[in-house]
């Protein structure tokens, strides 16, 4: 399989360049506008992750009706209807739903903090192993800090991972759109 960054001369991207630009200016406004309002852009990013696993459920329910054996046909069938409750339960109460979500990224962080910080000791003798090791420290600090302050932060700790999100990709391509032009 050819690589796609290979395919693309350098003087395409280049001509394209005020793309990149615009919209990283794009990303970085939403984001600064998600930053003005985080509860808002909590209930977004709910809703969002809502039509998702809508998506994701149909989609199983209508798998299930295209395999064989009763086995099969009940899981998806199973599945997609979790699927599907949980997408509406984030529309008909988002707020309940990011206080499960946060809860949820809260303790995602700290098995991946734990994991991280246990890799790098690991890694030991190698040079630059304490990086690692301080990543996985703030990841893990990160995500009891987000637990000590559930329920009440799950009205805003989506929507800010959501803002910066957004700004970190929006200067991200302003500053690619910009380098290329040159």
């Amino acid at each position: 399989m050819a690589d796609v960054f290979n395919e693309t001369p350098a003087s395409q991207l280049q001509s394209k360049w005020i793309w990149f630009v615009g919209l990283g200016v794009l990303l970085l406004v939403c984001g600064l506008i998600a930053l003005g309002n985080l509860m808002l852009a909590t209930v977004v990013s709910v809703y969002y992750v809502g039509m998702l696993m809508l998506f994701g459920g149909v989609t199983y329910l209508v798998h299930a009706f295209q395999v064989r054996g009763w086995d099969h046909v009940l899981f998806w069938t199973l599945s997609g209807l979790l699927y599907v409750f949980a997408g509406i339960a984030a529309f008909v109460n988002p707020i309940l739903t990011s206080a499960a979500l946060t809860l949820f990224l809260s303790l995602a962080l700290v098995i991946a903090g734990v994991f991280r910080t246990w890799v790098g000791r690991r890694m030991k003798p190698v040079k630059g192993w304490g990086w690692i090791v301080a990543s996985g420290v703030i990841t893990a600090l990160a995500g009891f800090v987000i637990a000590l302050g559930w329920p009440v932060n799950s009205l805003w700790v989506l929507g800010l991972f959501l803002a910066v999100d957004l700004i970190v990709q929006g200067w991200t391509m302003i500053a690619f759109g910009l380098g290329i032009r040159s």
